[in-house]
């Protein structure tokens, strides 16, 4: 559950890419056309070319990898094929794509917590009060603008606003955040966020006092119809537009106070919000999450006594680890962060005047 067994990532990733210029012998108009050849090294039955493909080019839909194939875009051995095609140990896959949009990010000198890097990854310890990568070509001042100032090279993709990021934490979530420095290291590790082999836990604090030491929580999410600010569960009248989706948290009680608990959140899903929704639904919201029922504390609050301004304005959630598979040297990685400062007073406040 943890990490992806050794064996079997041997089985799924068996792959080199190599990039060149090439028509494809289909004529001037893809005259630009990148062919990105695949190595396939050991053949799973059941594994159609097509979902093949989709692995290794996570930003492109299944429905356009199966028109590229009917275009003879993708050829096997040299020849064209079918999407049902089993991929057999020895093949060479070729898929033209199209160079990737230019970069129009602007590399920006913002200050980041570094706590892991090598030649294929980069992960931080993610601040409040930071989006992940802008929304338009004009944005500025978000993760993916510091990640291009401090890294040399990061993965593509197609999203050209993009380069490096694999998945999203909210504005004010801090914690671990991962980047890809290279286009395989990115496949490989969003190959892994697919299938749900990563272990993310996340740590809270949360209102109220927790009945039970644990449970899962399977209650889809959808956006609500009005706003995209906000998501919702299934009511007994939901809105006719509401698209829900699949969204499963497990948590644990880490320790309860009086009038508060923290709880590690380990999310079997990624949907926006999900880990504030849940807790907000089971009648725990997270502190200061007041979009979701949450309440703002001052050391007042949690001491009887001291100041009285909010000592955290923003949900009290922290992504403290993420447990993977190296996607190149094949090895099992732990990444941690530390706790912010805001979220640390809390702790110690509470250790200090709400111990049970």
């Amino acid at each position: 559950m943890d990490s992806v067994p050794e064996h079997e990532l041997n089985d799924v990733e068996e792959v080199s890419e190599e990039f060149s210029e090439s028509s494809n012998g289909m004529g001037e108009d893809v005259a630009d056309l990148r062919v990105h050849r695949h190595h396939v090294r050991k053949r799973r039955l059941g594994r159609r070319l097509d979902k093949y493909l989709r692995g290794r080019y996570p930003q492109i839909s299944r429905t356009v990898i199966q028109r590229y194939i009917k275009q003879g875009l993708v050829r096997v051995n040299g020849l064209p094929t079918k999407a049902s095609y089993e991929p057999a140990g020895g093949d060479v896959i070729e898929i033209s794509l199209p160079p990737p949009p230019p970069c129009e990010l602007v590399p920006e000198n913002i200050p980041l917590d570094v706590i892991y890097e090598d030649e294929w990854l980069l992960a931080i310890n993610k601040r409040a009060g930071i989006i992940c990568h802008p929304a338009r070509a004009t944005q500025t001042g978000t993760v993916a603008n510091a990640v291009a100032y401090h890294a040399e090279n990061l993965s593509r993709g197609m999203e050209p606003f993009r380069p490096g990021i694999m998945h999203r934490l909210d504005k004010n979530t801090t914690g671990v955040m991962l980047i890809a420095k290279t286009d395989e290291a990115h496949w490989r590790v969003a190959l892994q966020f697919e299938r749900r082999t990563i272990r993310k836990e996340y740590f809270a604090v949360c209102e109220g006092e927790f009945q039970l030491d644990g449970d899962v929580i399977n209650k889809p999410l959808a956006p609500h119809p009005a706003t995209t600010q906000r998501m919702i569960l299934p009511s007994a009248n939901p809105p006719r537009q509401a698209m829900f989706k699949e969204a499963v948290t497990e948590y644990r009680v880490e320790k309860r106070y009086r009038g508060y608990t923290t709880v590690n959140l380990f999310p079997k899903t990624g949907r926006t919000h999900q880990l504030r929704v849940h807790m907000s639904s089971i009648g725990h919201p997270i502190v200061g999450d007041t979009l979701y029922g949450g309440r703002l504390v001052s050391e007042r609050d949690l001491a009887g006594s001291g100041n009285a301004d909010p000592i955290i304005e923003h949900q009290a959630l922290h992504a403290r680890r993420l447990r993977l598979m190296h996607p190149i040297r094949e090895v099992p990685l732990e990444l941690e962060a530390p706790l912010p400062s805001n979220i640390q007073l809390i702790l110690d406040l509470l250790e200090s005047y709400r111990r049970r």
